[in-house]
């Protein structure tokens, strides 16, 4: 197993982690039950795992309770994460949100139901809109002031939240975020557009939930087949959003470079998100220890640069507006970066300047 910094703090997780989605059967996320939690955790940590990742809502705290009970014993060894945000009760409309009241009752509910005294990294699920930025963030200091919390994240914000959220707190000295919890896989590159340049002048780490995108990546899923019965897609329909049809062009890839290697495609697909330098840790989730220990061998898989090339061509986005511009100008245009930095140029830089390419008449 890898081992890395969580975010710019002191605290060393397993570059790979345990999601917990799957734990509870108020989800059609898995149903696993006490014995099957219990003993996938012992199986994760046995392997090297240290960081375990859940959720207050994920089956509405069942999946906190099963994991409390499955840590007895075993509380010190690991690093404790959950979040707090989504809605835990539909007929309550203060049971959610990220404001003063919704978080201090959620935090005692899952300190509880996790039967412990203290998480190590306590997360907002989502940006509030109906809450005072400033109201989040002094509980979220409140909170680990008290103890009860010993690090702060934060998940599924766009960027500029997260820079308005890094400054209120520098200014008013309140404790920092130190992780962003986020959606990537090779069929969603979106981070790469903002949210990877911001993490990395921040120092912000970044936690990937659903590397596989709902499984998609486990190459299960072929052009012209149903889904088989028993697995993610066939249960519950595809998790994020992607281009189906292109999604295909990259499982074909997959599975040539695992050939290559002797691994299946969701270690590749694990194998190159682990690659990227701003993540602190990969999640995992499984149904079945199987899956969990393929998932697992993915830190031990070295793509070359040939694979990196095929992988990145297949599912490359393109650029948006304004990073296109943004490159442009800083990076093609400017002669500065050139002379200060010539190695990052050896091989022509990180960025063409496209306007003078051979055979434009535009």
């Amino acid at each position: 197993m890898q081992y890395r910094r969580l975010g710019n703090s002191g605290l060393i997780v397993s570059a790979l982690s345990l999601g917990t989605m799957q734990f509870g059967k108020a989800m059609n996320m898995g149903q696993l039950d006490q014995a099957a939690t219990s003993e996938m955790v012992k199986f994760a940590l046995d392997r090297g795992i240290n960081f375990i990742d859940t959720a207050n809502v994920y089956s509405l705290g069942e999946s906190e309770t099963l994991l409390g009970h499955a840590l007895k014993g075993i509380r010190q060894d690991i690093v404790l994460a959950t979040k707090a945000r989504l809605p835990m009760d539909e007929g309550n409309v203060n049971r959610s949100g990220a404001n003063r009241v919704n978080i201090m009752r959620e935090v005692e509910d899952s300190l509880r139901r996790l039967q412990t005294d203290y998480i190590d990294l306590y997360q907002m699920h989502g940006w509030d809109s109906n809450t005072p930025l400033e109201e989040t963030l002094r509980t979220l200091d409140d909170l680990v002031r008290q103890g009860k919390v010993r690090y702060i994240g934060l998940s599924n914000y766009l960027a500029w939240q997260a820079a308005e959220a890094l400054s209120i707190q520098k200014q008013h000295n309140l404790e920092p975020f130190i992780t962003a919890q986020l959606y990537y896989s090779l069929v969603g590159r979106d981070l790469e557009h903002d949210w990877f340049s911001f993490a990395e002048y921040s120092k912000l780490g970044i936690l990937i939930w659903s590397p596989l995108a709902g499984g998609f990546l486990s190459g299960k899923y072929r052009r012209n087949s149903r889904p088989q019965e028993g697995t993610r897609f066939a249960e519950a329909g595809q998790f994020v959003m992607f281009d189906r049809e292109r999604a295909y062009d990259v499982v074909d890839v997959l599975h040539s470079v695992g050939d290559k290697h002797g691994a299946s495609p969701a270690r590749v697909a694990l194998a190159w998100t682990l690659a990227h330098p701003v993540i602190s840790s990969v999640i995992i989730a499984a149904r079945n220890l199987k899956h969990l220990e393929d998932n697992i061998l993915a830190a031990d898989l070295k793509l070359d640069e040939e694979d990196f090339a095929a992988l990145n061509k297949v599912s490359d986005p393109g650029t948006p507006y304004p990073k296109w511009m943004v490159l442009q100008l800083d990076q093609a245009e400017d002669p500065r970066p050139r002379i200060l930095e010539p190695e990052r140029f050896a091989d022509g830089g990180p960025w063409e300047d496209l306007r003078y390419r051979e055979g434009r008449t535009d």
